[in-house]
């Protein structure tokens, strides 16, 4: 019984450290929003890729077409699918719109070799998308360093997942970056700007305050917060661990108590001797 108390002991107290771990982000906002700014008007690499098959496929193949990139990674619980979800919308909206023969999709799972190509159709089957227009691409393990940097795409490793700029990459027909747009949550107008001078052949205005566009994730225990411009913790989370913890220690006493209550009774019979012989009836 003792060593199980330690052993749920150590179990919470591991969970309250990686909690705790999360409280500050690890991504440098400042260096990624340079970093990705500095990629519009970058004429991009033909890549090799996967599609959701396990065909192989090259970045080229979408060259004829103005294109819209998301890099997700398939292990994310809440921000990719949320963002997944609203690019569908705005792709959606904007095949109405323009027509989806027009433009073309693509999400790139970048946590290899875990986002493999039956990840990312297990991921599309799940989001709802089998829209004509929209692949779901997986790098080789190798290459996803050169392609990121390529992009612009700045992510960190965390105890939980990621931290990542949330960004839809927008190349021309020419395969050359020019613009990125921010946000957990992409609208039609978003998107719909830019893809119509692009098929338009009109020049994108230059972009302005950029700084708070930018949205990095924690995965676990902080939020962002447009209205403050910084990353609050997310109490709803604390919460629900606290409560953990709390059930947690309360069986352990129960338990302790159980067994404490049964020691003593054990003790108080083998005091008591044997029971006396029953008269016969």
């Amino acid at each position: 019984m003792t060593r199980l108390c330690w052993c749920l002991l150590r179990w919470l107290f591991a969970l309250c450290a990686m909690a705790g771990a999360q409280a500050q982000p690890a991504l440098d906002a400042d260096a990624a929003l340079r970093d990705s700014q500095a990629a519009i008007g970058r004429q991009l690499s033909d890549h090799a890729l996967l599609d959701r098959q396990g065909q192989p496929t090259r970045l080229s193949a979408y060259r004829g077409k103005p294109l819209l990139v998301s890099f997700i990674y398939t292990g994310c619980f809440q921000i990719c699918p949320t963002t997944t979800r609203s690019l569908a919308s705005a792709v959606a909206a904007l095949s109405e719109t323009f027509g989806a023969d027009k433009f073309n999709v693509v999400s790139i799972g970048f946590n290899q070799p875990f986002d493999s190509p039956a990840a990312m159709r297990t991921f599309a089957k799940q989001m709802g998308i089998d829209a004509p227009n929209w692949d779901f691409l997986s790098p080789p393990p190798a290459s996803v360093d050169a392609l990121t940097r390529e992009f612009g795409f700045r992510y960190q490793a965390t105890p939980a997942g990621f931290d990542h700029v949330l960004t839809v990459t927008v190349v021309d027909a020419q395969g050359k970056i020019v613009q990125q747009v921010y946000g957990e949550r992409l609208s039609r107008d978003k998107l719909g700007e830019p893809l119509r001078r692009l098929l338009r052949d009109a020049p994108l205005p230059a972009e302005s305050a950029l700084t708070g566009l930018v949205e990095r994730v924690r995965i676990l225990c902080t939020v962002y917060d447009e209205q403050t411009g910084t990353y609050r913790t997310n109490y709803g989370l604390v919460l629900e661990i606290a409560g953990g913890v709390t059930f947690a220690l309360a069986m352990i006493w129960f338990f302790v108590a159980e067994w404490r209550t049964r020691r003593r009774l054990r003790r108080a019979l083998s005091r008591a001797g044997p029971p006396l012989p029953q008269p016969p009836q």
